[in-house]
């Protein structure tokens, strides 16, 4: 089980003119998954905020339902009943939205009130408890609340196919029983987290890279790919916007590029796990969040590799999932060594001490990458084009409905061909409009720059990519 942060604020077109999935990979959300650095540590805000300066789209953050919610709540759905406990992910999704970034947050793990008295790795008794606590906290970060950010990504359960946080994996007599319950579990959760925000964009999966598919052993385990294949049979129509996955390597100091017996699945898996992932759901695309991938050092783990070697495999697992159109996330885990945190893949050492070019070649591999300058197609001949943009940073300092000023110019070849004013209302999810007076020609590539400003003097810039088709 791992984590990862970071920030996101991204452009899109609506209805006919989104950018089509062929062109994710060229842009991505790219942060860090760190929950001891983002919501414990006693200089969190700092960490959020040098984070947000490596070019950090997006930070995850696991929810376990089991410490939120340690005691039944009297109206479970109610996101502001007394028996929930969410000070520290409030703080940390606030941090993130004054950074300008945007935030994941994984649900996993089941209260003993839900489950009979048993540990959170085991299913609850009520599989309606889970649809509960999914559209609380999906409505506390609806945007609805004042002081209570948005929150537009989510996933369910953490490695689900790994017994440590789902069991049983198999039943008495051998049977596979994990995926199905999983299948109860994601369905349940998808339910709530619409109900509570309809708006939100939900993972299922966040499966672990690998297992054995035996129910001998001490810790029986699945293969992710065999685990997706089997919640697909148990649930052939499970709704969902993504499936996550952490494609460690099997050992710290093999490279982004090591292959491994499928239906384990890698980085260099990741094609067939995609297909394969369409044929069991019957679908014609499946978007993959990776939202947990890292490398640890030596030192200080004796099974890591030098800092060198980490700043390497850095560049060379993220141009990988740049490769992969179908690939929309990339989480790092983590931001930096913690006592609290067993894990040493930070790009920063528990001191606070850079791993060597680690952070400043993740910030070089994410820049180009930034979802917040988008990349879209809009077909030849579409006059006024209306574009979206993700302007996280003014929710921070400005309610709904505020008018936030721009100054848009679009260039082709270099030239400058319209540039325009405006002003537009803060949605509830942190977006706004802009109409540009062009008209896109096709065959043609056309880049608009924002200049962004509310009342208060903020100023925040963004880039459009737009090809003409």
């Amino acid at each position: 089980m791992r984590r990862t942060v970071r920030l996101v604020v991204a452009l899109f077109v609506l209805g006919a003119l989104a950018a089509p999935a062929a062109l994710a990979a060229e842009r991505m959300w790219i942060g860090f998954h760190d929950d001891p650095s983002f919501r414990w540590v006693g200089d969190r805000a700092v960490r959020i905020q040098t984070s947000g300066q490596t070019n950090a789209s997006i930070m995850r953050l696991l929810v376990q339902w089991n410490l939120a919610a340690k005691t039944r709540p009297a109206d479970a759905a109610d996101p502001f009943d007394p028996a929930y406990i969410l000070d520290d992910i409030d703080e940390a999704v606030r941090a993130a939205q004054d950074n300008d970034q945007e935030v994941v947050l994984t649900i996993s793990g089941t209260p003993r009130w839900a489950n009979g008295g048993k540990s959170p790795n085991v299913m609850p008794t009520r599989i309606s408890d889970f649809t509960s606590f999914a559209r609380a906290i999906a409505s506390r970060y609806s945007g609805r609340f004042m002081g209570y950010p948005f929150v537009r990504f989510w996933s369910i359960w953490n490695e689900p196919n790994l017994q440590t946080f789902l069991t049983p994996q198999f039943n008495a007599a051998g049977k596979s029983v994990a995926p199905a319950n999983y299948a109860k579990l994601a369905a349940a959760a998808y339910a709530g987290i619409k109900a509570g925000n309809p708006q939100a964009q939900i993972a299922i999966g966040e499966t672990s890279a690998r297992g054995t598919d035996r129910p001998a052993g001490l810790r029986p385990t699945h293969s992710p790919g065999k685990f997706a294949e089997l919640v697909a049979k148990a649930s052939p129509t499970l709704k969902f916007d993504a499936w996550s996955h952490h494609p460690y390597p099997s050992v710290p100091s093999s490279p982004p590029s090591q292959v491994v017996r499928w239906p384990n699945v890698s980085l260099a898996s990741l094609p067939r796990f995609d297909e394969s992932l369409k044929k069991w759901f019957k679908r014609k695309s499946v978007p993959i969040w990776i939202t947990e991938y890292g490398h640890q050092t030596k030192p200080p783990d004796a099974l890591g590799v030098s800092y060198a070697t980490q700043t390497a495999f850095i560049q060379q697992s993220i141009s990988m999932a740049t490769s992969l159109p179908f690939v929309h996330m990339f989480i790092w885990f983590v931001f930096q060594d913690d006592q609290g945190q067993p894990w040493e893949s930070g790009v920063y050492a528990a001191n606070g001490a850079a791993k060597g070019a680690s952070p400043a070649r993740f910030t070089a591999s994410a820049r180009p990458l930034d979802a917040r300058n988008g990349v879209l197609q809009i077909k030849g001949g579409t006059p006024t084009p209306l574009v979206n943009l993700y302007a996280r940073r003014y929710c921070a300092t400005n309610a709904t409905g505020s008018a936030i000023g721009m100054t848009w110019r679009v260039f082709r070849g270099g030239k400058l061909i319209a540039v325009g004013q405006q002003s537009s209302p803060l949605r509830v999810d942190c977006t706004i409009s802009a109409r540009l007076r062009f008209d896109a020609v096709k065959g043609q590539t056309y880049t608009a720059t924002f200049a962004l400003n509310d009342i208060s003097g903020v100023v925040l810039n963004r880039r459009l990519t737009i090809r003409g088709v």
